[in-house]
């Protein structure tokens, strides 16, 4: 069995100063005042122009973050294949409405499709919907309210960007993860990305969905969805992780007066997560997964399933995924077993990859021990290598 203990392997990457740099970043995100307040500072100084951002790109950005162009992924795409751990590139550039802006997210991806079509270390290619159409248009859709001629014909452009990006993927046969998003307007999300997997994924998984396992109907959905796909003679695609819009769910569905589609607790999710774990690699035949987890627990999980249901190390129907910056003992030491295993490597401008930023140190000091969890890891390889100088 994988040990996640192992920080010679885990942190094999980085040098004494980038063990060091890294230290002192999550003690920072590790003190939510102080945290706050460094977000706050950051986006103000960069909306001024002051002079900060060299700053931001050699700490925070360096840490979370690819490169400001997919060019400048290159380094980190070959630094992290040299340990057998392949890229997603993710533009992350968030929270744009105009229609130029859904024209520069989709020739992103399609760019991020070229680009990984001439090498071997990027599996995968990844977009948001919203990236590529306005999020109240998807919430009059999912409502099932008619649209005007004006909306149909801006819905009807949303779908052309997503059947270009679809194609291509096809195309090259690199599959391309299609993000969860907000509750409201995932029922739409879903009902695209569905008719996208009935058009192409007939000879395997190429459109992947993504199941936000902290919502208390997703498991269901997985199994509708398996049968479905069943019915209609395609493969299956699903990213599976935990969720990103937890408090804004609650807030909402308390504020409007529905049942929120949030689990009741933790252990509900994790529940779920490792339940949905345990039907992909039962229905491994016709279902494809990357599990997107920082958890420890469920990532060995995967790997018992993995030998119960005689699944190979190599078999691309399974992939592990973390965050670039994040739990490299998790992602480090699977690849080092020969799983497959991948990081998600955001790429944009500085200022425009700000909002990604803010929310992985909101995340560190948010999720329960994770920053105190990466801070003892890199503690205890720094302790290793001082004796053994």
């Amino acid at each position: 069995m994988v040990s996640f203990d192992n920080t010679k392997i885990a942190f094999q990457s980085k040098s004494n100063l980038g063990l060091t740099k890294a230290f002192y970043l999550f003690k920072l995100m590790g003190n939510p005042f102080l945290s706050k307040i460094g977000a706050i500072l950051a986006h103000w100084a960069l909306n001024l122009r002051l002079p900060v951002k060299a700053m931001v790109k050699n700490t925070v950005f360096q840490q979370f973050c690819g490169g400001e162009t997919i060019d400048e992924c290159a380094v980190k795409i070959e630094a992290l294949a040299k340990y057998n751990i392949k890229t997603i590139l993710d533009y992350s550039v968030e929270y744009k409405a105009s229609e130029k802006d859904f024209d520069r997210t989709m020739k992103q991806t399609l760019a991020s499709l070229d680009f990984s079509s001439k090498i071997t270390n990027i599996p995968f290619a990844v977009f948001k919907i919203t990236g590529v159409g306005r999020f109240e248009l998807l919430e009059k859709v999912n409502s099932s309210k008619p649209l005007n001629e004006s909306e149909q014909q801006e819905y009807d452009r949303v779908l052309h960007r997503i059947e270009k990006i679809c194609k291509k993927a096809h195309q090259y046969k690199i599959p391309v993860m299609i993000d969860a998003e907000e509750s409201w307007i995932q029922d739409a999300i879903d009902g695209i990305v569905e008719d996208m997997m009935k058009e192409y994924n007939k000879e395997k998984a190429i459109i992947y969905n993504t199941l936000q396992m902290y919502r208390w109907d997703r498991l269901d959905y997985l199994k509708r969805a398996h049968k479905e796909s069943q019915h209609e003679g395609y493969f299956l695609g699903m990213k599976l992780v935990r969720g990103a819009y937890m408090e804004k769910e609650n807030e909402r569905a308390q504020k409007m007066g529905y049942t929120t589609p949030i689990q009741p607790n933790k252990k509900s999710s994790d529940r779920d997560y490792d339940l949905a774990l345990e039907y992909a690699c039962e229905n491994n035949s016709g279902i494809a997964i990357c599990a997107g987890t920082h958890n420890e627990d469920s990532s060995k999980y995967l790997l018992q399933l993995m030998k119960l249901y005689k699944i190979e190390k190599n078999d691309p129907k399974v992939y592990f995924a973390q965050l670039l910056g994040m739990s490299d003992h998790i992602s480090f030491n699977l690849a080092d077993a020969g799983y497959n295993t991948v990081k998600y490597v955001p790429y944009g401008p500085v200022k425009e990859v700000l909002p990604y930023l803010i929310r992985r140190a909101e995340e560190n000091t948010s999720i329960a021990g994770q920053t105190s969890r990466e801070l003892n890891l890199i503690m205890k390889e720094r302790r290793r290598r001082r004796r053994n100088r």
